[in-house]
Order: structure tokens, then C-alpha cells, then sequence
């Protein structure tokens, strides 16, 4: 299927590895030139190299962190006016309800609410003026049902699903789409860190760690970056334009839910 977005600009946030990397690369392969951005200067470079070599599309590199003020200023200059926007940050680590203070509230607040949103009202109105946009903000699975473990996540996540619900219905008269991307579990790094805290927790290998967790998700498996990052990339396209302010869940069958 022709996308329809070959010579569109995306900014894609943490994209150098995991979610972020199948996202550009799914952008890439339909002609989108990227900006791409990550806090680790060598992964970021390495990456974006295969990815002109492959797809022969224009990279800009960005190595800053997108959570701070700093970071997302010399992002956003990098940027310029762009097409697309695909918002993403590591999510916070797991704990216990009990052990979470204000300042860890802050934290995962700025990181997986307040920063998309800022990303957001920075590039929107550039996008209602030319007539179309497309932004997909990469929350989580917990946003539909809570992970126990991942408090600060669903608290902050949810957050911005609630802001989105309201936004994305007021700008998408101008052609502005704005959807959200509910990852499961994925072979990523974060699902490394994840089987390694159950490791350490119940005193078994991160291999049986591995196996449990996926003997919990109807599909029997993680998933990958590049299935991950071709729905990304649909939700981009020129066809999702009446797909108004959605959460798409993608998680092997994971989240126990009819609607």
C-alpha cells in the first residue's frame, strides 16, 4: 500500500533503538525524511546511517534529552516545520505504590505527559497553517489496564490520553490527526529491564522470567519493532484521516477487554 507520505518530514523522538527505531524505519521506507533524536549520540548515529544506506531518505541526527528544556529546544530547532510528530520516552521504572514520592510523580509526569504535550504545542500550529499533520504519541497497553508494578506509568500516560481525547478532536478540522499507539510487550530493551526485575524478584533466570510473561499474552510472543512501526507508520499516512483521537492497542491480544 502506497502510504501517500513520501517527502513528509517526521520528527521522531527516541528512535535510535526499540519502538522509536521501528517507528523511523517504517516512516523511512515510505519515503518520509526524518528527524531523529535519542540521549546516546553513538546508537543515534549508527542508526540513522542504516537507515539513509537502506531507504535513501534525508536524517537529521539530534542527540539531546527530549525530557528537559534544553534538549527540546535544540530538538525543535533541528526540526523546523515538520509533517509528522511521533512522541516517545522510556517509561519510568516499576516499584510499589509505597515507595513513590512527589519528586518520582514529577519525573514521570514530565517525561510521559508534560513533554508530548509540549512537543505538541510547539508543532501543531504549523501544521493547521499548511492544512495537515499527523502526530501518534507512543503511550501504553496500561492506559486501557493498569499494570500493578508500573504505577508511575499509568498515571502519567494516562494523562496525556485524557489531554489527547479533547485535542485531537479540536484540531482535526484542519487536517491535523492525532492518535495514540498502546504498545504490549516487546522485544525491546525495556522488556529486557522488565524480565530482569521479575528475575531478581522471584529469584528465577530472565529466561523463565521471559517465558512466563509470554505464556500470559494470547500470541505467545513479544512483538517486534517492525510490526510496531508499520502501524505507526499507517496511522501517519494519508488514509487515517478519519481516525480521530483513538487509543490502537497493539499487544499480541494482551489487554483482556471487548471495547
Amino acid at each position: 500500500m502506497d502510504l501517500g507520505i513520501s517527502g513528509k518530514r517526521a520528527l521522531v523522538c527516541a528512535s535510535s533503538k526499540g519502538l522509536g527505531r521501528g517507528c523511523a524505519e517504517a516512516l523511512a521506507e515510505a519515503g518520509v525524511n526524518l528527524v531523529m533524536n535519542a540521549r546516546g549520540a553513538e546508537a543515534l548515529e549508527a542508526t540513522a546511517a542504516e537507515i539513509r544506506s537502506t531507504y535513501g531518505v534525508e536524517v537529521v541526527t539530534v542527540a539531546a534529552d527530549i525530557v528537559s528544556e534544553e534538549g527540546r529546544a535544540k530538538v525543535l530547532e533541528a526540526a523546523g516545520d515538520v509533517d509528522i510528530l511521533v512522541t516517545n520516552a522510556g517509561g519510568p521504572p516499576p516499584g510499589s505504590w509505597a515507595d513513590w514520592g512527589r519528586e518520582d510523580f514529577i519525573k514521570a509526569l514530565d517525561a510521559n505527559m508534560l513533554t508530548p504535550i509540549a512537543l505538541m504545542t510547539a508543532l501543531m500550529p504549523g501544521m493547521i497553517d499548511r492544512g495537515w499533520g499527523r502526530v501518534v504519541n507512543i503511550t501504553s497497553q496500561s492506559v486501557k489496564a493498569p499494570i500493578p508494578a508500573l504505577g508511575l506509568s499509568n498515571a502519567a500516560r494516562t494523562g496525556l490520553t485524557g489531554y489527547v481525547a479533547g485535542t485531537a478532536r479540536q484540531v482535526a478540522e484542519h487536517g491535523v490527526i492525532v492518535n495514540n499507539l498502546l504498545p504490549g510487550i516487546h522485544a525491546t530493551d525495556r522488556a529486557d529491564q522488565l524480565d530482569g526485575g521479575v528475575s531478581k524478584a522471584q529469584n528465577i533466570s530472565v529466561e523463565e522470567a521471559r517465558k512466563n510473561r509470554q505464556a500470559t499474552i494470547p500470541a505467545r510472543r513479544y512483538g517486534t519493532r517492525q510490526e510496531f512501526g508499520a502501524t505507526c507508520a499507517f496511522l501517519c499516512s494519508q488514509h487515517s484521516g478519519f481516525i480521530v483521537g483513538q487509543n490502537v492497542l497493539i499487544d499480541g491480544g494482551g489487554t483482556n477487554a471487548t471495547i
